[in-house]
């Protein structure tokens, strides 16, 4: 099996990692006998349907049978309080410079010991949905988070004998053993008034306290299990992956790298008019086998914002829960979502896998391009890389800018840009794997790479469309791209409306300002987490030879 659940007496000891003091104190909570075991997803629904506070819409699941729900399900609704968005704040990883494990282990004790006082729920899930790659995980939270367990259990995929068999005859992942996750919404502590997010990823554990927000719970999972494929020989991804046929047979697998709002699963989910047989493998995580260039999703459905789909959209079709949404009766008197955003920011929904016409959990065929998309103003709509090193430096320098899908600390400006890199901020392992993964897809395996603007150019906005079209032209191998003005490593296509003006001396100083910014941002790296995350000297002079 890819992770172990059960160790002989013998193997439970030091050096094992399924027993750390992080991981110990976590597990042990999992066999109180106030935990109530639940995997069923069908009793699951009930539950969640009538936890106090759920809204139970008048909006039908589509095709419920076929993704394990009653036949009669409706879409749930759930709100949480002030919080609507991840706190990057409230992450603590163990490993990175000073976190001492010792000291967090008095906050998990206490942490452990006031789930005594209540009701708790324990459920599993698998995360991977291939043999190639399948791990188990586990996640204990208390009652009266019924909707939490459920959208959790929709997120990853809930236990049935079809994944059960899956598992046995997966391949072996390392020593890792099972995913376990402790979470107490309502648990505070003085040294986190915020929450924390307390990961060993070494040991495959985490806790979330003080966080009720669902998305909390998705990617705290999604940390633990990218930390696991990159022990194990993959690339670990934020971001979207399809594969796209053209009418004369060729076909091109297509990954695109993003943070929430930058157009990622937009971009996944575009049906090209039809021009393409069009095969998605998911929109938001998924690994890239270094091996053979390989993918496979992790995760059966879409966490999507609601923000850009009105209640009457085509896609509403497909949502099985809602979260932070607004309600209200409709004129026919049925109960129904306010979507858009209308009432705060980031208002999210599960999606179901039946939304991409064409899905498919693994594609063997290897991937051919590599996208980031970023919002530097300083750049056109495109860009493409050809030298391995500057392709993947450039992955680590990501720029992008906040959204409504974080909570952002006071003080910050929202507006600010940002790097992210590889548009991943869930990494618990040093930079330089991802950079080294990436360079190796770049260099060895043949990957193309493309960097796509979905912000602003200057100060004009660039539409979808022209997004859209861009990729297309990729695909189709018509797009004719050019030297990047003086800028070394660069290439570019003309956009109608969208040209570089390299004539125009500000405009040139404004790209050497954002590429030393990124040299800058590479220094800091250098004394951050005492070092960990600072990449090689090539890596700077790749940027650096841009702007000479």
């Amino acid at each position: 099996m890819s992770t172990k659940s059960r160790f002989q007496r013998d193997q439970i000891t030091t050096g094992n990692p399924a027993f750390s003091m992080s991981r110990s104190t976590l597990e042990t909570a999992f066999y109180g006998n106030n935990v109530r075991k639940v995997i069923d997803l069908k009793e699951v629904y009930e539950m969640a349907k009538n936890t106090c506070g759920t809204i139970i819409t008048d909006m039908p699941v589509y095709c419920p049978e076929k993704i394990g729900l009653p036949d009669d399900a409706k879409i749930l609704l759930f709100n949480d309080g002030t919080t609507v968005g991840r706190f990057a704040g409230a992450r603590v990883i163990l490993g990175e410079k000073g976190v001492d494990e010792a000291e967090i282990a008095k906050v998990l004790r206490e942490a452990v010991y006031n789930t005594r006082y209540k009701n708790m729920l324990h459920t599993e899930s698998y995360i991977g949905l291939d043999t190639d790659f399948i791990v188990k995980a586990n996640l204990l939270i208390p009652e009266t988070y019924e909707n939490t367990l459920y959208n959790w259990l929709l997120n990853f995929q809930y236990i049935n004998d079809f994944y059960n068999d899956m598992f046995a005859n997966s391949k072996p992942v390392g020593n890792e053993p099972d995913i376990f996750i402790l979470s107490d919404p309502d648990f505070s502590h003085p040294k986190f008034p915020d929450g924390l997010a307390y990961f060993d990823p070494e040991h495959n554990c985490a806790c979330l306290l003080g966080l009720r927000y669902f998305g909390e719970h998705k990617k705290g999972t999604l940390t633990l299990a990218w930390s696991i494929a990159n022990r194990n020989g993959y690339a670990s991804c934020h971001g979207g992956l399809k594969r796209m046929i053209r009418k004369d047979g060729q076909k091109h697998v297509m990954g695109v790298f993003g943070l929430s709002g930058s157009g990622k699963s937009t971009i996944t989910h575009a049906k090209h008019n039809g021009k393409y047989d069009v095969t998605v493998l998911h929109d938001d995580a998924y690994i890239i086998s270094s091996e053979n260039g390989s993918t496979v999703a992790l995760e059966p459905s879409y966490f999507d914002k609601t923000q850009d789909y009105p209640l009457t959209s085509e896609d509403n079709k497909y949502l099985i829960t809602a979260q932070n949404c607004g309600a209200t009766i409709d004129a026919d008197g049925k109960l129904v979502l306010v979507t858009e955003d209308i009432r705060n920011g980031n208002g999210r929904a599960i999606k179901s896998k039946l939304w991409a016409a064409n899905r498919v959990d693994k594609m063997d065929e290897p991937i051919n391009t590599i996208v980031w998309l970023m919002k530097d103003n300083t750049l056109p709509p495109v860009i493409k890389i050809e030298d391995p090193t500057l392709a993947s430096v450039m992955g680590a320098t990501l720029a992008t800018k906040r959204t409504s899908a974080e909570k952002i600390a006071e003080g910050v400006d929202k507006n600010a840009l940002v790097f992210e890199p590889y548009a991943n901020p869930f990494r618990t392992y040093a930079l330089s794997e991802d950079y080294e993964k990436f360079k190796y897809l770049f260099e060895k395996r043949g990957v193309q790479c493309f960097i796509i603007n979905t912000g602003f150019f200057l100060d004009k906005k660039i539409p979808k469309e022209v997004t859209i079209e861009i990729i297309e032209n990729i695909v189709d191998e018509t797009a004719e791209f050019k030297e990047f003005g003086p800028f070394t490593g660069f290439k570019t296509m003309d956009v109608e409306g969208f040209s570089p003006d390299f004539s125009n001396k500000e405009y040139t100083e404004l790209v050497i300002k954002s590429m030393n910014n990124r040299l800058n941002y590479l220094d800091s790296l250098e004394e951050v987490k005492g070092g960990r995350d600072a990449l090689p000297e090539a890596a700077k002079k790749a940027i650096e030879n841009v702007i000479k």
